[in-house]
């Protein structure tokens, strides 16, 4: 479909990636009246794992800030799924979530997470303004460096 954030998308750039199969016992979204929930997306891009190891020791933190921009397309590209290709159904990004898989020595967890609260207010303007967490965590799933997810209002 080409609507307003498809067009959005395009004049940024930005390639979403197709949505993941689940690579466990879970759904990648499910949805409760006009919220969608999206399961937590890793640094992965079109079935390639990225971004392995943890932020503050293998990645910098501008390094950590683009794994969780890669989350985040990941987190549109579910959405797009869940909505039938038509990204204009979401009319507010509500919350995101981070985990950083991170050392005990390191701190700017918020400073990682920020490239996927970027990478919303640049697709969705207003509409992106969300709450959000972003913690650190000894490891995550495969390894990668950051995990987010995402909880959205649909039109």
């Amino acid at each position: 479909m080409s609507g307003r954030i498809e067009r959005r998308l395009q004049e940024l750039g930005i390639e979403l990636p197709q949505a993941a199969a689940p690579l466990a016992a879970y759904v990648p979204f499910t949805q409760s009246g006009n919220t969608l929930y999206v399961s937590g997306q890793i640094t992965v891009w079109n079935g390639e794992k990225r971004f392995i190891g943890k932020v503050g020791q293998e990645f910098s933190i501008d390094e950590g800030r683009q794994a969780a921009r890669l989350c985040a397309l990941n987190l549109l590209g579910q959405a797009r799924a869940a909505c039938g290709g038509d990204l204009d159904r979401i009319a507010r990004v509500l919350k995101l979530g981070g985990f950083v898989n991170a050392g005990p020595e390191f701190h700017d967890h918020p400073a990682v997470i920020n490239g996927a609260s970027e990478l919303m207010l640049e697709v969705f303007g207003d509409a992106g303004r969300h709450a959000r967490f972003a913690v650190g965590a000894s490891s995550l799933p495969f390894n990668v460096a950051v995990e987010v997810e995402g909880v959205f209002e649909l039109a």
